[in-house]
């Protein structure tokens, strides 16, 4: 299984949503990160067929996706950052409408319904209307539905918005098991979703892939730019005015431990520490920092 995007462009009347973008994705977990705003929903609208690119192509297993119409939308499982519904629909209904759409013959839509509820936790509230539901119980929801057909493509808008930790936790050893000889591809601004199951990323910023690779190579790119230091509680408005502070603590002796970002030292003391993918991701991406801040 292979999907293809060579060299996809869209274009908006005062917008370019994507540029010049190629991927080739191959059976695995991957994960597509970018700030808000960066295209990738956008991206993943076009992989899924509801939206047609202004230039290039995307091909599964060498077909283009619009040739292959109905045999490309049964292979496919999609979860957009909001997804409708009826306000009368309980979460049985919900899926079994979702089924018949699919084309799942009854039985096995029951089948597929019971087992899947079970996995997503939400057998207990199946007659419950989705309105009356949290929003993580929702996002449940979608995700059940998006896996109704055991496609061989799962492609996934922002999937843990609204789900606890530990429901993020599941969510993630779900995808693991799932994407067995199957592509699954997350896109994300939450880079724990798939910092640990990802075999590969894709960083996308300002409608360009500007980064492809693992998790390990993409965090070499910042090997020597993370930094831990501490200083007085009192000084610290300083240090975040001054620093790109990714995360700090405050310690029992009146001081603050501050992991931050910078090309060299700049606290007083500061010793490397180990990159991780949110720290590349900030790296990349300030103003997130900045938004947290």
């Amino acid at each position: 299984m292979k999907l293809e995007i060579r060299h996809v462009t869209k274009r908006y009347r005062d917008k370019m949503a994507a540029a010049d973008v190629s991927l080739t994705l191959t059976a695995g977990v991957w994960g597509l990160l970018g700030a808000n705003g960066a295209g990738k929903t956008t991206l993943m609208r076009m992989l899924a067929g509801i939206l047609r690119p202004t230039e290039g192509q995307i091909l599964c297993d060498g077909v283009e996706i619009g040739a292959l119409g109905a045999a490309y939308r049964e292979k496919l499982g999609y979860l957009p950052q909001e997804f409708g519904f009826y306000p009368e629909f309980t979460v049985q209904d919900y899926l079994e409408y979702m089924a018949a759409l699919k084309g799942l013959p009854r039985a096995e839509a029951a089948r597929q319904i019971d087992a899947l509820l079970e996995r997503v936790s939400l057998a207990e509230v199946r007659r419950k209307k989705i309105v009356k539901l949290s929003g993580g119980m929702k996002r449940r929801v979608g995700i059940a539905q998006a896996l109704l057909n055991d496609p061989e493509i799962l492609i996934l808008d922002e999937p843990t918005a609204g789900l606890d930790p530990g429901e993020r936790v599941r969510f993630r050893n779900l995808l693991s098991e799932f994407a067995q000889d199957r592509i699954v591809l997350i896109s994300t601004h939450i880079v724990s979703d798939v910092e640990y199951i990802a075999a590969e990323n894709a960083v996308m910023k300002d409608g360009k892939i500007i980064a492809v690779d693992t998790t390990e190579g993409l965090v070499q790119q910042i090997e020597g730019k993370v930094w831990q230091g501490s200083a007085p509680a009192g000084e610290l408005p300083r240090w975040e005015h001054c620093l790109q502070v990714v995360n700090l603590r405050n310690e029992p002796d009146g001081t603050v431990t501050l992991r931050y970002l910078a090309e060299a030292p700049q606290l007083p003391g500061s010793i490397p520490a180990r990159p991780k993918l949110e720290d590349l991701y900030l790296w990349l991406f300030p103003e997130e920092t900045e938004a947290v801040q």
